[in-house]
Order: structure tokens, then C-alpha cells, then sequence
């Protein structure tokens, strides 16, 4: 009973020797290992941006004559709507001329309506050999110059009119000022900078990835969008438009350290979702990351 008891403890050591040598060799052709490794997640291209209007969605309104405001009807913040008045500049002069030009367009109509009878009369009396043709020539001559006198006239009040309708500045676009920079009896030049309207529900990124990173930026490509306001919050974005270009950097680096004369790739950022971002804030992207 000994000896087969030994025999069996011995079979089975050897059978135990036998699986560690095959395991030891590796798996069977017949029977593969099952391997795992991790998947590759790619990072992204990393960019900075910031928030701006779309192109005609913000609008600087400037004087279009120079001269003092008497009013200015606006505070930043404000919602206007396309052609509410935001300021006027002082037009009293002009309006004076304005009238002035008018009754002169009368006086101008009354002298050719009397030169149109008086060519009537002479060319009857043409027709009656009463006057010389000369006479018909001359009344013609005073027709013609009184029909002259009332479109100049016509013309002074057009361009007193346009010099007034200038003394206005009103709002290109509906939409809230944004800025606003002059203020009620400051005296303005033409040209001068004087509100900023923008329609704050067309707002997008302009973002910059380097100029190394162009390849990696397809159009459509999702967008990660996050900014220093915001700790811990993202929001969904994606490429709309890409350039066939790169240029220098336009974007001033939040960190000081980063190089400002780089060639970099200026990507337009659509919103996927509602944001809370204002114009202007400085944001930084992931472009092709996960947006969450």
C-alpha cells in the first residue's frame, strides 16, 4: 500500500514539473494569450483664443462731422436697436441754412414758372411776326437758366440735409454698446471713435495653434474650451473655419514667457452650447480632445 502510494505522489510531481517547463515555453499555437493594452488617447492640439463677434456682429460708430454733442442718449450696457439715435451733434447753423436753402427753391420755382410764360408769349408773338426771333432765343436762354437755378437750388438743400442727417450718429446694427467714449457738450472731430455696438448672440473664438500643429486642425474637429474665470468648467466647440495661410501672432501670450514672434494658425472656434463667456475673455483650447 506504501509502495503504490509512492508511485501515485510521484506521477503527479512529475505531471506538475511537465506544466511549469510548457508554461515556461509560452502558450500553444493552438491556444493563443489573450493580451490587452492601453489605448492611446491622442491630447489634442493646444491653442489660445479669446472671444469676438462675427464678422458685421460688432460695429465702432464714429463722428461723421466735427462740431460739439448736445446729446448723448446712451450708457454701455444698453440694448439699442438698428437706427435709435445714440448722440447728436449741434446743427442749429446748419438747420438755419437749411431753410434758408429751401425758400430759395421756391424763389428759384416761381422764376421759372414765370419764364416758362414768358417763352410762351414770345413764341406766339413769333408766330405773329410781333417780336424778332432773337427775342424767342433770349426768353428761351431765361427758361433754361431758371430750371438750372432750382436744381442748384434742390442740390444746397440736399447737401444741408446730409450734413444734418451727419450731426446723428445712430446704431448700424441692433445689438448692446459695448463702449462707449464721449459724453454730452464734448466737441468731437470727424472720424473720432465714439460707441462700439455688438450683438452679443453671434459670438465665436479666434484661436491660434502653432504654426507646427497646422496639420493636426481639420475643419469640424471638436473643441475643448475652458478659461481662467471658470475653474473646473468646459465647454463644446468646433472648428468652422481654417486659414490657407499661417501668419504672426496676434494673440498676446498669457504666459509672459511664451514667445510673441511665432507663425501660428488662425483657426475660427464655433460654440456648440450656450457659454457665459463675455467678448474679449482670453480662453485656451484643446482642439480634437475630448469636449468633457
Amino acid at each position: 500500500m506504501r509502495k503504490r502510494t509512492m508511485l501515485v505522489l510521484g506521477s503527479l510531481g512529475v505531471a506538475l514539473v511537465g506544466a511549469t517547463v510548457l508554461h515556461a515555453r509560452g502558450p500553444s499555437p493552438a491556444s493563443p494569450a489573450v493580451t490587452t493594452s492601453p489605448v492611446a488617447i491622442a491630447p489634442g492640439v493646444a491653442a489660445e483664443g479669446r472671444v469676438v463677434a462675427y464678422p458685421g456682429a460688432e460695429v465702432r460708430v464714429g463722428a461723421e462731422r466735427a462740431g460739439r454733442l448736445v446729446r448723448v442718449l446712451v450708457e454701455e450696457g444698453l440694448k439699442v436697436r438698428r437706427g435709435d439715435l445714440l448722440a447728436e451733434i449741434e446743427s442749429d447753423e446748419l438747420r438755419a441754412e437749411l431753410a434758408e436753402a429751401r425758400a430759395r427753391v421756391s424763389e428759384a420755382n416761381a422764376e421759372a414758372r414765370l419764364a416758362e410764360a414768358n417763352l410762351a408769349r414770345r413764341r406766339q408773338l413769333a408766330e405773329e411776326r410781333i417780336v424778332a426771333a432773337s427775342d424767342l432765343d433770349q426768353a428761351t436762354r431765361d427758361l433754361d437758366t431758371a430750371r438750372a437755378r432750382v436744381v442748384t437750388s434742390e442740390a444746397t438743400v440736399e447737401r444741408y440735409r446730409a450734413l444734418i442727417a451727419k450731426s446723428r450718429m445712430v446704431a448700424p446694427i441692433s445689438g448692446t454698446v459695448t463702449v462707449r467714449k464721449v459724453d454730452a457738450g464734448q466737441m468731437v472731430d470727424t472720424g473720432d471713435a465714439a460707441f462700439t455696438i455688438a450683438d452679443l448672440g453671434r459670438l465665436r473664438i479666434e484661436g491660434e495653434a502653432h504654426e507646427a500643429d497646422a496639420a493636426a486642425v481639420t475643419l469640424g474637429a471638436p473643441v475643448s474650451i475652458t478659461a481662467d474665470g471658470y475653474p473646473g468648467r468646459s465647454w463644446r466647440g468646433r472648428v468652422e473655419e481654417i486659414p490657407k495661410s499661417v501668419t504672426l501672432r496676434r494673440i498676446k501670450p498669457q504666459d509672459p514667457s511664451r514667445p510673441t514672434d511665432v507663425r501660428v494658425l488662425a483657426v475660427k472656434v464655433a460654440f456648440a452650447e450656450p457659454v457665459p463667456l463675455r467678448l474679449g475673455t482670453s480662453v485656451d483650447l484643446r482642439i480634437g480632445s475630448s469636449s468633457r
